[in-house]
Formats: C-alpha cells, structure tokens, sequence
C-alpha cells in the first residue's frame, strides 16, 4: 500500500488492493494502528474478550441443518431461509453493519466474485442489525449483488450464540466517529454479531462455516467457492 494519511485514503487503497480477502481485511487493520487511531487498541481488547468468553463457540456447526429464520428485506417483505434454499445454495453472511470497513471490504470482495457464485447456481445474503433504511451505501458498494435483511433486535444472531455487547470503551469510541448504533438499530442496547459466514445447501445443511470472535478475519473467497462446488457436485 501507498503512504496514507487518513482512514478515507486506507480503506480507498485496500479496496483497490489485487489479495486475498483476509489479506486486505490485515492490511486495513494495520493502517489503523499505524495512523494511531485508538479504535486498534479497542478492538484487541474486545477480541480478547471474546476470545476468553468462546464467544461463537456454540454457533451451528460443519453439518448441521441451519436453524430457520424469516427476516425482513429492503421492501418490507419477510424472508424465510426455506424460501432461499428453495433456489439453491446459499452464503449467509452474518456482518456488524453498513458502517463497519471490515465488514464493507469483506461484502465488496465477495460482491467482485458475483458471477462465480451465481454460476454456482448460489446466492449470498447479508443478515446484519441495521434498520433497511441505512443499508443503501453498502448496496451501492456491492452493486445490489448481496441481499441484505435485518435482523430486528439481533434476535436470530442472539439464537445461535453470535452476539455480543460493545462495551462502554468501544461505545464511546463509536459514537465519536458517528457509528450510533442507538439510531441505526432502533434500539438502545450496543449489541453487534459476531461476524460468521455459513455455506448452506439446498436442504439448509451446513456445507462450510466460518466463526471467529475476531471480525478482522472473514471466510476466504476460495472456501466459499469450494463449498459451493462441493455442493454443485451432490446435485
């Protein structure tokens, strides 16, 4: 990456950056602790957190039937999980919000691999805690590829043991840089997903999964692909 002097010009370099996904999420990461930004020394004590709690630890596991959901969508319309299924495959992609430049930089580059995942006869579908009214910035970033429902109140999250609270430290933090999750959730609560991908099949049997306390590392691009060939195969 080029010298930067704001997080704008960081995360503009990354998204332009020809690596892996994880590698990008890293490189991002690295420029918020060398731009001295205290948001680094926050999340590491919120992963530790996490870490010390297993947080994510009892989420649904490799070949499990994904529990079921039924989620509103940009128009208001309740989305079933046995209705996506019912097209084929499926990437559930759990992320923190719109605001999040993790999460941005994660859905942006699996959006760049659109096509492959279409030919796979799959879709990918973003559940995260915004209210639809703040999701058409991360729409535009991922030219409308991804869908993206709300999770009211994170109670699907909260089901399957992904959801944590912020903390006071990192609340404050946020509401400095203008991240009000009060207003963007309609809730007063600071909780967020732990961010987590699921390759799901047809049968919404769990093909691939990825859960890590820590949301500076996502599923890589080449194991969804994978998943989802592995499915193509047993159709």
């Amino acid at each position: 990456m080029t010298r930067v002097e704001t997080l704008a010009e960081a995360f503009a370099d990354v998204c332009a950056m020809t690596a892996p996904l994880n590698a990008r999420l890293a490189a991002y990461a690295s420029k918020l602790r060398e731009l001295n930004f205290p948001f680094a020394d926050a999340y590491d004590e919120l992963v530790a957190r996490l870490y010390s709690g297993e947080v994510g630890s009892a989420a649904p596991a490799l070949g499990d039937v994904m529990p079921q959901f039924l989620l509103p969508d940009r128009s208001g319309t309740l989305v079933s999980l046995e209705e996506l299924t019912s097209r084929g495959p499926i990437v559930l992609s759990f992320n923190r919000g719109h605001w999040c430049p993790f999460c941005r930089i994660a859905l942006k580059t699996i959006a760049e691999h659109h096509q492959e995942i279409s030919q796979a006869g799959a879709e990918v579908v973003s559940i995260i805690p915004d209210r639809q009214q703040f999701t058409d910035e991360l729409r535009r970033r991922t030219q409308d590829t991804i869908r993206i429902l709300t999770d009211i109140d994170s109670g699907y999250a909260l089901s399957l043991g992904l959801v944590v609270w912020v903390g006071e430290n990192l609340k404050t933090l946020m509401k400095g840089r203008g991240y009000h999750l009060d207003a963007f959730h309609g809730n007063d609560g600071w909780f967020l997903p732990v961010p987590a991908t699921f390759v799901i099949d047809n049968d919404a049997r769990i093909l691939a999964r990825f859960v890590d306390p820590d949301f500076r590392r996502r599923m890589e691009i080449d194991e969804i692909l994978a998943a989802l060939k592995g499915s193509s195969s047993r159709r």
